[in-house]
């Protein structure tokens, strides 16, 4: 079976989509080739990197990237986590499916240390929920 081809969207790609796809890589393996984008590309967000790295999960060596580099590739998924990029999403070739799950920018949260690293804790867990759900109704083995 070929893998499933995803592409998870955001507005910087710094936060919600490199987690995404770190997560995604990690709990579908090669059953999935998964990129993250962003409608404009910034850096990766240490607290995202943090809440991975809580996780087991090292994204680490990711780096931003902009949707451009990904409109002449065809896609079976498109998924957008935030709402300004389902707006600004551009149409991809191919068959690709666009879902979105409106996540709050764990990046816009003020406060000290522990509760911006708890603000990207819980986004992670969200998107976790939303894979878990999402990769069990497409039938494909996941680790949890």
């Amino acid at each position: 079976m070929e893998p499933i081809k995803v592409l998870v969207l955001c507005t910087a790609n710094s936060a919600r989509s490199q987690m995404a796809e770190g997560l995604l890589r990690t709990m579908a393996g090669d059953q999935v080739v998964v990129h993250s984008a962003g409608t404009k590309a910034t850096a990766v967000n240490p607290y995202a990197v943090r809440a991975m790295a809580d996780a087991g999960i090292d994204i680490s060596d990711h780096f931003s990237k902009s949707l451009d580099r990904f409109l002449d590739q065809s896609f079976d998924y498109v998924i957008t986590v935030c709402d300004h990029a389902a707006e600004q999403c551009p149409l991809f070739p191919g068959k690709a499916e666009r879902i979105h799950w409106g996540l709050d920018d764990p990046a816009a949260v003020e406060g000290d240390d522990t509760e911006k690293l708890h603000a990207f804790t819980q986004v992670r867990d969200q998107l976790r929920e939303h894979f878990t759900n999402w990769l069990t109704d497409l039938g494909v083995k996941f680790r949890a």
